[in-house]
């Protein structure tokens, strides 16, 4: 098996483990904090919060390998786009998760000390606790869902500009990317409740399944191997 058959398994399975902890982040956590009492509730379900926690920074290293593993394949067709992928997905997003992560985590204490000072203080803690469960919440900030639109877009377009994947699943992944990234807009002005709703799941739910279809393709047939090999020609003359 060669490198760049393995790059792609890999590339494949960081999906899927990045996905999978994503959800499982979210049904850990999810249940806790959607509500007006999750102050109350995290400092009694601290366990829960951790391991949400846990499973978002994993699902954010594994996507941010998936941008490492990529560029020396990338930057063969597109240096450019390669380098800006890497970027956005290996380094802004990772920040973002690791923001995301000790937001999560800081709301513990946060939620033990609320408990504690009762009702007559209970506005402060609501304050800092809005601020720190909205503030890095990937589901309704736009900062976040555009930093990742970005860096899909910089993906799709290189696949299929190369074809080292088929085009039909680059198409794809632009809609997706399009439809998702307008949830940031819809929310930006106010058309959308930040959230879990019917609307945003309509409009995410695209990207979802064509990043499994993409994973399970890269895992079975992995990049077009006459491309590979005409980008390696290139490289040997140059």
């Amino acid at each position: 098996m060669n490198t760049n058959r393995k790059t792609a398994i890999i590339v494949g399975v960081l999906y899927i483990i990045g996905t999978v902890a994503g959800i499982l982040g979210v049904v850990f956590y999810g249940p806790i904090l959607n509500g007006p009492d999750y102050l109350i509730k995290v400092s009694a379900n601290e366990n829960q919060i951790v391991l949400g926690a846990l499973f978002t920074l994993t699902m954010g290293l594994a996507l941010a390998m998936v941008a490492v593993m990529l560029f020396p394949i990338l930057k063969k067709h597109n240096q450019a786009l390669a380098l800006g992928y890497v970027v956005f997905r290996g380094a802004l997003e990772t920040v973002y998760y690791i923001a995301l992560v000790i937001s999560r985590l800081l709301l513990i204490p946060l939620s033990q000390e609320f408990v504690k000072a009762g009702a007559p203080n209970a506005s402060y803690f609501q304050t800092l606790g809005a601020l720190l469960l909205q503030g890095h919440d990937y589901s309704i900030n736009p900062i976040g869902i555009i930093v990742f639109s970005l860096d899909a877009l910089m993906l799709y377009y290189v696949f299929y500009q190369s074809k080292l994947i088929p085009r039909w699943i680059s198409v794809w992944g632009f809609i997706a990317i399009l439809m998702h990234v307008s949830t940031a807009f819809l929310i930006w002005f106010r058309l959308v409740s930040p959230g879990i709703s019917l609307t945003l799941f309509v409009f995410n739910f695209p990207i979802l399944i064509q990043e499994m279809v993409m994973a399970v393709w890269l895992i079975v047939k992995g990049f077009n191997p006459s491309v590979i090999a005409s980008a390696s020609a290139k490289v040997d003359l140059n």
